[in-house]
């Protein structure tokens, strides 16, 4: 294999999946993809169901955040992908995009020329392949498969209770209007997961002029004169090899990986590296700052029968939903789980919703999430302020690249943060009690019935809030007056040469929404300005 390419590309996730097959369609081009973890053959990530178990595991980096000063100093799981299509190979399959003004500001008031809506809608459309909405704001021609689930009853229910309290029936969340409850649409073709692995990676490993290297982690990148000259790797069997670029390297290992990498490789905070000993090529503040993520806080109830996904916990239904699945086609393992949500306002007033919600036709399915008593079976409602004002930070733990980052998300660091986590727990019991949810409940178990005054809510929170798996903006895009920004409107690293981000870590700040849908569509455009054609 050559040792020399056009373009490197560090992080198999999904912005680097649609850079790998956007920039080999171009056969005189020579493009290497590097991802530290595996391939995705594992049968669960493809069958939808299996996101339940992918959430904690051998698929996952393993971190855990630092203690949470404002959530009971908790260190809290904080699952981060570790396979080839990333965090598209993992999660919960949701197909949602954020609201335009999220885009909007970027642009507007975060110095993001070119990244309002109207700029970047195409390559939502250009990503998008669905297979039942077709209008101004869907694709149906992307490699990215979107399709309609078989809903559970309970799942129907519960858009119904939504109903019953006031929020409105909403069968398109991505369309012209984003508030109201509904099925969500998800990343689920054939009845199979389409991560950007599938959709995108695996059709372009044909073309003999793109190389993936999996178990390959990048130990830093290799500056000369102020430019990337190539990357160091850690191979799977031990030993460092050096790999060299002709144009550019692309990093696209995540809001986590790529401050990480960024740092060991000597553009970052300067004091932060020389406590490490770590060479300083370029002062850059703003990498691993801004860290911005959903903090997603659950309740639990335990029904009155089997009536959720629970029921197949048993041995003998587990076997029934396995045969349903491979004959044909449906049943339980065709199920994301997180069927459906909503997105709402935390208060009167308030232009666009704030919060959103996912509804779990289960109990426990996520690590680290209440759960109902063994042999019960329950259903989960959880909820996140969508636009979360706290910031957090990436930082080294050492110079050392198997040592794990310090992972500090700042959860609920800021008070508005609390107060609109409060008001989405406060709803999400009010949904539950509706009649078409109720009478299926035995009772709710999280919160318990002592939780009723707003110091119990916010001790509520604190104790059960977690990740939504949404870390975003720790290597921001701005303009040149922004200090604290990495990369240019370009995607352009500040400061040297030859190096771009291209991933969820260039958001300036979250949208308000699952991010991977976004992540995707920055691989897209990414694409495009690497190539000359926006």
């Amino acid at each position: 294999m050559s040792t020399n390419y056009d373009f490197i590309i560090v992080g198999g996730g999904s912005a680097g999946c649609v850079l790998a097959k956007r920039l080999s369609e171009d056969p005189s081009v020579r493009v290497l993809l590097l991802e530290a973890g595996k391939s995705d053959r594992h049968p669960l990530i493809h069958m939808p169901v299996g996101f339940a178990k992918m959430t904690d595991g051998p698929h996952t980096w393993g971190f855990v955040t630092a203690p949470q000063k404002h959530a009971n100093n908790r260190e809290i799981p904080y699952a981060q992908a570790r396979v080839i299509g990333g965090g598209s190979s993992i999660n919960a399959e949701v197909f949602t995009r954020g609201h335009p003004s999220d885009y909007d500001r970027w642009e507007q008031n975060e110095g993001c020329q070119g990244w309002a809506f109207k700029d970047i809608q195409k390559y939502f459309l250009r990503s998008e392949g669905n297979s039942v909405f077709a209008d101004e704001w869907h694709g149906t021609e992307g490699p990215i498969g979107v399709s309609n689930l078989s809903p559970q009853a309970m799942t129907l229910a519960f858009v119904q209770s939504c109903q019953q309290l006031g929020i409105p029936y909403n069968p398109d969340f991505n369309g012209a209007n984003q508030a109201g409850s509904g099925v969500y649409q998800t990343t689920i073709s054939d009845a199979r997961r389409c991560s950007a692995a599938r959709g995108y990676l695996h059709p372009a490993m044909k073309q003999k002029n793109l190389h993936v290297m999996t178990n390959a982690m990048v130990r830093r990148i290799l500056f000369e004169a102020g430019r990337a000259k190539g990357v160091e790797v850690l191979a799977q069997k031990g030993g460092v090899r050096r790999i060299y670029v002709e144009r550019e390297i692309l990093l696209s290992a995540g809001a986590i990986g790529t401050p990480k990498v960024m740092m060991l490789s000597g553009i970052g905070p300067a004091e932060h590296l020389r406590q490490y000993d770590i060479n300083v090529v370029h002062d850059l503040p703003g990498v691993g700052s801004n860290l911005n993520d959903h903090f997603g806080i659950d309740i639990v109830a335990e029904l009155r029968s089997h009536s959720s996904l629970d029921k197949y916990k048993k041995i003998h239904w587990s076997a029934w939903a396995g045969i349903e699945y491979f004959a044909f086609k449906t049943g339980p393992v065709a199920s994301n789980v997180v069927e459906g949500g909503a997105f709402w306002y935390s208060k009167d007033g308030i232009a666009i919703p704030d919060l959103q919600f996912h509804f779990l036709a289960g109990a426990g399915a996520e690590a680290g999430v209440p759960s109902v008593p063994t042999g019960s079976s329950g259903i989960t409602l959880n909820s996140y302020a969508l636009r979360p004002k706290a910031r957090g930070t990436v930082r080294l733990r050492s110079a050392d690249p198997n040592a794990a980052p310090i992972i500090d998300p700042n959860f609920l660091g800021h008070p508005a943060d609390l107060e609109t986590a409060v008001e989405g727990i406060k709803i999400s019991r009010e949904i539950f009690s509706q009649s078409s949810l109720r009478k299926y409940i035995r009772m709710i178990r999280f919160p318990d019935e002592n939780v009723k005054t707003k110091a119990d809510y916010e001790a509520y929170a604190r104790q059960y809030g977690r990740t939504s798996y949404h870390p975003t903006c720790t290597c921001k895009m701005g303009d040149e007056d922004d200090k604290m920004a990495v990369v240019d409107p370009q995607l352009r690293v500040k400061g040297v040469t030859g190096l771009r981000i291209c991933d969820s870590s260039v958001m300036p700040s979250l949208i308000g929404s699952n991010t991977n849908a976004a992540t995707i569509m920055i691989g897209e455009k990414a694409s495009d300005l690497i190539r000359g054609n926006h």
